[in-house]
């Protein structure tokens, strides 16, 4: 696992250590020190903690006047034990939301697994983006993660699941990839091309 770097081809667009809005403005990194543990593996030091022993993100991108973010998370999504969604929700989400955004994006490739518990921060997390006009979605999830997702009725807070589960995102600009997932979302889709 400590070989897997978050997106880093965005980074002239956006870098989220300079971004004085971010909840991350000016963290430091070394290439060198692996901090961030997973179980027993090693994360990629760029990878950044938010108070979760098993769950790290990193900010990709954010555009204020879209209202938008990208995140990319890595790790177990447990609130069951760790309850992930407070520390996300508190040290990522809400100084987000503060500074107006309303839409999140985030990419769950690296999601390994996820463990359900009560629904309070996410019923909390979707009234605000909802006031907005914002949304949530999670994409490219494993399918047995979606699964566990569906099984704990996440689908009442967030979008997700096989219609958000073949975006090729890397490759795209990031405003591009927010108007997709936009359009997605709203159900103006009607054909990608790449």
């Amino acid at each position: 696992m400590h070989q897997i770097e978050p997106y880093y081809n965005w980074r002239e667009v956006y870098v989220a250590e300079e971004d004085e809005r971010s909840p991350f403005y000016k963290r430091q990194y070394s290439e060198f020190d692996y901090t961030h543990k997973l179980y027993n593996y090693y994360l990629h030091p760029q990878w950044d903690g938010f108070g979760s022993s098993t769950l790290y993100g990193k900010i990709i991108y954010a555009d204020y006047d879209e209202q938008c973010v990208l995140i990319e998370l890595i790790g177990e999504w447990n609130d069951a034990l760790h309850n992930d969604i407070m520390f996300f929700k508190r040290n990522v989400i809400d100084p987000l939301l503060n500074q107006g955004i309303s839409k999140f994006a985030l990419f769950c490739e690296n999601v390994l697994n996820f463990h359900s518990s009560d629904d309070e921060y996410y019923a909390e997390w979707v009234e605000e983006v909802h006031e907005e006009g914002g949304w949530i979605a999670c994409i490219n999830t494993r399918q047995h993660v979606m699964e566990e997702m569906q099984s704990a009725h996440l689908e009442h807070y967030m979008y997700f699941g096989e219609n958000y589960n073949d975006l090729h995102w890397r490759p795209q600009k990031p405003l591009i990839v927010y108007q997709i997932i936009d359009a997605m979302v709203h159900n103006r889709v009607k054909r990608l091309t790449y």
